[in-house]
């Protein structure tokens, strides 16, 4: 592999201090901001547009996106920044959900120690201590260049002026009211018989919500009003969230997971995350292999592929946690000596079983409802940004008079050995519920470098699928050629160890040959229609090319 020099970008970036100086040489467009709705796209690019950099930008697209993008976008969940500034200074902010303080190892499980169904997915039990708000101040004092009321600004104003329903939103919308909403809510600000494309929503509770937290910051959401409508919204209804949870919770600077594939740095996020992790794993074991000389979608290709994912989710279920309670054995799961061990047990031409594939031993050595964003600004900085409520509209519980929606992340832990969460993952004692401890995630934010300069900006929605969404996309631009659009919206599969079974898009599931080799290989096919989207920016010989992924509202805003 190539050494990446650690460069200074001074041809393209000077920076002094927060006097940052916008790029002159960068090729229109400037700036890119890349997310799961268009009008958080917007705002985000106006931020910067304004004089603003990307960590401001950051903060207005999170806002906006929980105002225009409910079933994801929030300040009642948690994410992961990864940041890159223009002189290659690289950073990862943690602002997961916690389990809240009177939380235990076994809360779902009866009296016979078997899972009470939906307690960890639907309703006030199933929320971890919301981590969001406090992130983006996080993000802002330490990167913003405007004034905190500036940027939080936009959101109060889509949600007290209202804005119009895509109509996959107004779908979306119909989906929780019928499936959700009325379960778990006496007052639910987005019922409505039928929403229609076209339809004006406005949110006047989230909208005053918004604007404490614009004049009293992180005290706006974690003190006063709003925490007192949280903490009654628990002691009503069975949730154990209390004041003393909501006024300790803070977010964590972390140190990135770096690793090298050939000539580039892959920058992602470190544990409680698994995805930087596991991203850098399957890079670092699919590299021995010819991929562009096999072809893309090629059999070979995707058993390939297939097979890498699934021994890396295999260490995922014993290895990963919150490293504040578990020892991540991040240093042995990235040696070079353990991966070739792991791809040594390959089979080219036909399927291991995962009955077969164990989490890989170290004795012997020294050593679904998510959302997105991707920014670049005109001070040549990036930000990596993905959120969660977890499941399409988080546990379903709206806080009363609050107007925004509350996760259910204490689903991602592992709630009993060997019982899968909502994206099916299996766990064990490292990612075991513990008060204030952070639940395992698959999201990742990842940077890349060529060279030393800025190269890629990506992430995804997806439950497990996000960490094999953003190893293929990097693939489909590094060794398939392709460009940033069609990168992000080609088909996808995905293997994670358990089910042991390809999860494959219809539009790939569709080529018959393919599909013939793999299964005479011994695999399973488990078509879908649609999986998670990608949103990302590429920078190429000075000009930004976005990946906005059209299975959803995705868009590009760029000047």
């Amino acid at each position: 592999m190539s050494q990446i020099k650690n460069l200074l970008l001074l041809s393209f970036f000077v920076v002094a201090c927060k006097q940052e100086k916008k790029v002159q040489n960068l090729n229109v467009p400037h700036a890119m901001v890349v997310s799961a709705h268009p009008l958080a796209s917007k705002v985000g690019l106006e931020i910067i547009r304004k004089g603003g950099n990307a960590a401001d930008a950051v903060v207005a697209v999170q806002m906006a996106l929980a105002v225009v993008y409910p079933s994801a976008g929030n300040i009642g969940g948690g994410g992961f920044l990864v940041y890159r500034k223009s002189n290659g200074e690289t950073s990862t902010l943690d602002f997961r959900e916690k389990a809240p303080k009177n939380s235990s190892k076994n809360m779902y499980l009866d009296s016979n120690e078997n899972v009470i169904d939906n307690l960890s997915l639907v309703g006030h039990l199933a929320v971890g201590v919301p981590g969001t708000v406090d992130g983006m101040v996080e993000i802002h004092e330490k990167y913003g260049l405007l004034a905190w009321e500036d940027v939080i600004q936009p959101s109060i104003d889509l949600a007290k002026n209202g804005f119009v329903l895509t109509k996959k939103e107004a779908n979306n919308l119909n989906y929780f009211n019928a499936k959700k909403a009325v379960s778990c809510n006496e007052n639910n600000p987005y019922f409505s018989d039928l929403f229609n494309e076209g339809d004006t929503l406005v949110l006047k509770d989230l909208a005053n919500t918004l604007d404490l937290i614009k004049i009293n910051k992180r005290n706006g959401f974690y003190k006063g009003e709003v925490a007192n409508k949280i903490v009654k919204e628990m002691q009503d209804n069975g949730g154990i969230i209390t004041y003393d949870d909501l006024n300790s919770y803070k977010s964590i600077w972390r140190k990135p997971i770096e690793s090298k594939y050939k000539n580039y740095k892959v920058i992602s996020m470190g544990p409680p995350s698994s995805g930087g992790i596991l991203l850098s794993q399957m890079l670092k074991m699919v590299e021995f292999f010819p991929l562009k000389k096999w072809g893309f979608h090629s059999d070979k290709s995707i058993h390939l592929m297939a097979e890498i994912e699934r021994r890396s989710f295999a260490d995922r279920s014993k290895y990963l946690g919150d490293p504040d309670f578990y020892n991540i054995l991040t240093s042995n799961l990235l040696d070079s000596t353990y991966l070739q061990n792991r791809i040594s047990e390959l089979d080219l031409n036909n399927a291991s079983s995962s009955s077969s594939i164990f989490p890989g031993d170290f004795s012997y050595y020294e050593s679904d409802q998510t959302t997105h964003f991707s920014i670049v600004d005109t001070y040549g900085n990036s930000a990596s940004v993905t959120t969660t409520l977890n499941g399409s509209y988080g546990s379903g519980v709206i806080v009363k008079g609050a107007g925004f929606l509350l996760n259910n992340e204490m689903d991602d832990f592992s709630i009993q050995p060997g019982y899968p969460n909502l994206y099916g993952l299996i766990g064990g004692e490292a990612n075991a519920i513990e008060p204030e401890k952070r639940m395992l995630s698959s999201m990742t934010p990842t940077i890349l470098e060529k060279d030393g300069e800025l190269y890629m900006v990506l992430g995804s929605p997806g439950g497990s699928t996000i960490i094999t969404a953003v190893f293929q996309t990097i693939l489909n631009v590094i060794e398939f050629d392709m460009d940033m659009d069609s990168a992000v919206n080609v088909s996808r599969f995905h293997h994670q160890w358990l089910p042991d079974q390809i999860k494959m898009e219809r539009t790939l599931s569709n080529d018959s040959l393919v599909v013939k080799k793999l299964i005479k290989m011994g695999h399973k096919i488990n078509s879908v229609r649609s999986m998670n989207r990608v949103d990302a920016i590429l920078l190429k010989d000075g000009i930004l090319y976005s990946g906005a992924d059209r299975r959803g509202d995705d868009f590009a805003a760029s000047f």
